[in-house]
């Protein structure tokens, strides 16, 4: 019976032994495996450090990236103007900003040097507008269609790259 027991504990002790190093050799290889598939997967999806998509909200023009820089050119006063509606009468009353690149010296002096023409041209644009064309729901088109505008029809060597309203008031005239 002696001879029984002895060989159940060897073959015991030889499983314990097979399983430790079963452990040893398995664990590492099962680490380095799932990091190769983790690997693997982050870069078939493009999650790497290096190439992040960064999404922004289309139309919040104050958080795009990269941020470029710009100068401002504030004309001074307000313009004022009265829509093209008829028989109902509007009046306009906006402050206009316009943003040119950085440091360019000749746009800071064409903007400057033609602020009474600029003036006029903006009087003239919203006269041509409805009091529906410059509702708040249409901010970002108007500011688009006068930046396009300036560029195309204004401006000889200055290039407007934003528009700023800090008012922009339409009131019906009683």
């Amino acid at each position: 019976m002696s001879t029984q027991k002895t060989s159940s504990k060897g073959f015991g002790v030889l499983i314990g032994v097979i399983v430790g190093i079963i452990a040893v050799i398995a664990i590492p290889v099962l680490v380095v495996f799932f990091t190769t598939v983790s690997v693997i997967t982050y870069n078939i999806m493009g999650i790497n450090s290096s190439n992040r998509t960064v999404v922004s909200d289309p139309f919040g023009p104050y958080l795009s990236s990269p941020k470029s820089m710009y100068s401002y050119f504030e004309l001074p006063g307000s313009i004022t103007a009265r829509t093209r509606d008829f028989p109902a009468h509007y009046s306009v009353r906006a402050d206009v900003i316009i943003a040119y690149d950085l440091d360019d010296q000749t746009a800071a002096r064409e903007l400057h040097e033609r602020q009474h023409e600029l003036r006029d041209f903006l009087r003239s644009y919203f006269s041509g507008k409805t009091a529906a064309d410059l509702a708040p729901d249409r901010e970002d088109a108007l500011k688009t269609e006068l930046r396009e505008q300036l560029n195309t029809r204004f401006l000889d060597t200055a290039r407007a790259r934003m528009i700023f309203f800090t008012r922009l008031d339409v009131v019906e005239e009683l």
